[in-house]
């Protein structure tokens, strides 16, 4: 079963999709970015449906959802009151949250606000900090072979993001780190293409994904993380660009936290180990 529609919220058009049926508490899954779109979950998505409803959403400024020209918009108290607001429209009063990469982020934050009616969180291949979050990408880029990882310092301190040899070198790093299939699926490739330019990832984080310039550089809730009591899941990959360290930190900060890494997986296990993910969601939330 699939709805499908568009929330007209306070800044703007929001898209949403429906997935699944039956009385198993609805999970509402939040994509990454900050600036991408929710095809890359969509295959998910699908997946966890056949257990229980999945309410996916692209956030304003990407995606199928309205990109309105305002810089101003790009904050996190908007995007805490989009989430308030796209939850009370769909009747998600009571549900399960998933946040993945930025969508973790989101989903740190507006937990540590305090809110009501989550009851089990997943955190995926997310960090509690923007610092840490920079300095294991340093060390990830340090760990390359020397002549990439020359190409990517030497050019990221010119600012020549757009030289080819930078973009060359960066696909480098994003193969290895964001997502290990080849070729990537089409989902993430829609996903990966909608962050060209977009205003909402200039915005918050910059240029690329290891050049973390924009407006949340600073940003770090590792000294909150008790804020959020629910029972939490935490998961990354072997070879993620948001480190197992990251997700450590996340688990020591929670009180009633589990951690899982996969192995075989970069930053998109939901994609590349599709079944043992979506296994170890679910069993996760069912329990």
């Amino acid at each position: 079963m699939r709805t499908e529609g568009y929330l007209e919220l306070s800044n703007g058009r929001v898209w949403w999709r429906r997935e699944g049926a039956g009385d198993a508490l609805p999970i509402l899954l939040l994509h990454g970015g900050p600036g991408a779109a929710s095809y890359y979950l969509e295959p998910f998505a699908e997946r966890l449906a056949l257990h229980r409803p999945v309410i996916i959403f692209d956030q304003l400024g990407c995606g199928r959802s309205d990109q309105p020209d305002d810089p101003k918009l790009w904050t996190l108290d908007r995007a805490c009151q989009e989430l308030d607001d796209v939850r009370a429209a769909l009747g998600l009063e009571h549900c399960h949250l998933l946040g993945q990469s930025w969508g973790g982020w989101l989903a740190i934050e507006y937990l540590c606000r305090g809110t009501e009616g989550i009851e089990r969180v997943v955190l995926a291949s997310t960090s509690a900090s923007m610092r840490q979050f920079g300095e294991e990408s340093l060390r990830l880029i340090h760990a390359l072979p020397p002549a990439i990882c020359d190409t990517i310092l030497k050019l990221s301190e010119a600012r020549q993001y757009d030289d080819p040899a930078f973009v060359a070198a960066s696909m480098e790093f994003y193969n290895r780190h964001v997502c290990r299939l080849d070729p990537w699926p089409e989902a993430m490739v829609l996903t990966a293409d909608e962050l060209d330019g977009n205003q909402v990832y200039l915005t918050m984080n910059g240029p690329n994904e290891f050049t973390l310039v924009g407006t949340l550089r600073d940003w770090d809730r590792s000294a909150d993380l008790s804020r959020i009591t629910q029972s939490t899941l935490i998961t990354c990959g072997r070879y993620d660009e948001i480190t197992p360290a990251c997700s450590e930190t996340i688990l020591h900060g929670i009180p009633n936290g589990r951690m899982v890494v996969f192995e075989e997986s970069a930053h998109c296990a939901h994609l590349e180990e599709r079944e043992l993910y979506t296994a170890t969601v679910e069993e996760f939330l069912a329990a």
